[in-house]
């Protein structure tokens, strides 16, 4: 397995929190990183590529191409606010061991940059919502999760795939610490109300006063993205066939 990081620079970042945004249920993760990177302006410092990533790369109308990748980007806080690294991309990895070797080297990056929390989001799957989407979450101990529950959110029981929550156990096993943020979401598409319930959570804990008037902007740009890679639901009766292809979505 091949797993490389590319950085165009090291910030100087002071006490940063790391913010996971890859593509999962409802996009929420997608939303939210995005969102914020062109709310805040952050700035492209890095990018991971991995074989266990897609084996395809889209083409544009201008005949470029684009590949499955994640990118990181930091924000140096200002007035209060929080110095933050944020993991954004079109992809996580599409085998158990890809996963693994992925958030090694997402943590070396953070661990390097002297970062020692972390948040990840996420959408959970619930065939029915009603009004405000409701939020969940788990922590790597129980301060944490206390801070994770202050937020408005209830503790999660099961199990949270992915990225999401592996970088939240892996994060634990180096003691750094952090939360998973999950909202309520039917999962089928990316899903802006979803998103809209975790970033005040999100920007309440990082210090962050940020417009989210524009999250539908962020939603309609994560659709086009993801249906370019092929990566929305299936119809109902693809459902079963098209599940474990899909099981790394968070």
């Amino acid at each position: 397995m091949v797993c490389t990081v590319r950085l165009y620079e090291k910030p100087t970042l002071s006490d940063p929190v790391l913010l996971e945004g890859l593509p999962g249920i409802g996009f929420v993760a997608n939303i939210v990183a995005l969102h914020l990177i062109e709310e805040l302006n952050a700035k492209l410092f890095g990018e991971i590529r991995s074989s266990a990533f897609q084996d395809f790369a889209v083409t544009t109308e201008e005949g470029r191409a684009r590949f499955p990748i994640n990118e990181l980007y930091y924000h140096k806080g200002r007035n209060g606010e929080r110095d933050i690294i944020i993991l954004y991309g079109n992809t996580q990895a599409l085998t158990t061991v890809g996963q693994y070797e992925l958030c090694g080297r997402i943590l070396d990056v953070a661990e390097d940059l002297e970062c020692r929390y972390i948040i990840t989001v996420g959408g959970l799957r619930k065939r029915e919502t009603a009004g405000v989407p409701k939020l969940y979450c788990t922590a790597t101990d129980h301060e944490t999760l206390r801070e994770a529950l202050d937020l408005g959110a209830e503790i999660i029981w099961g199990q949270i795939f992915g990225v999401a929550g592996l970088l939240i156990g892996l994060g634990g096993l180096r003691n750094i610490k952090g939360f998973c943020l999950l909202a309520e979401t039917p999962g089928f598409y990316p899903d802006a109300e979803a998103a809209r319930a975790v970033l005040p959570a999100v920007c309440k804990k990082l210090n962050l006063k940020v417009d989210l008037s524009k999250i539908d902007v962020a939603a309609r740009e994560t659709r086009n993205i993801v249906e370019s890679f092929g990566m929305l639901a299936q119809p109902a009766e693809e459902k079963t066939k098209r599940e474990s292809e899909t099981r790394w979505l968070i």
